[in-house]
């Protein structure tokens, strides 16, 4: 009895501490929002739209694993100079510590409250249609590296 007590209590604990690191990411047709998009974003995601008249901000929400902001607006310029925007501005933040990894259209980057208090987020940018889109890691969260690399491929065009 004290033997299968044991293993029940070890069993609870190991899965008490278990955090489902893993999504399961289906494509999500973003069209009826009025973002005319497809991103990969868990069966359970809350979607919120805001239309700000010039700009429509929408958030994709899973848990704390999944945090997915896109705004969309008329294009202004091209991805270049709309990804150096953006890097700009990340790197203008307090906390901002290093960029992860840096692509054409986009990059990933640590934030770094202090040595042991780290976060990652995303950003990246899209022109199609006359629209542009800056698709970034949601505004509220603590992220971890794999989090903010989850949510960065899961926003790529889709081949």
């Amino acid at each position: 009895m004290k033997k299968n007590l044991s293993f029940v209590a070890l069993s609870l604990l190991f899965f008490a501490c278990q955090k489902n690191d893993k999504l399961t990411l289906k494509p999500l047709n973003l069209a009826s929002n009025g973002v005319p998009t497809t991103i990969l974003a868990p069966d359970s995601a809350e979607i919120k739209v805001v239309d700000l008249m010039l700009q429509k901000d929408v958030t994709v929400q899973n848990g704390e694993l999944y945090y997915v902001q896109i705004f969309m607006s008329d294009a202004t310029s091209d991805v270049k100079k709309l990804k150096a925007e953006q890097l700009e501005q990340v790197k203008s933040m307090p906390y901002f510590s290093k960029i992860i990894k840096e692509e054409d259209s986009g990059f990933t980057y640590e934030n770094k409250v202090d040595s042991t208090n780290l976060s990652y987020g995303f950003c990246h940018v899209r022109v199609q249609g006359g629209k542009e889109f800056i698709f970034q890691t949601g505004l509220i969260g603590n992220f971890s590296q794999a989090d903010a690399e989850t949510m960065y491929q899961a926003v790529q065009p889709k081949k």
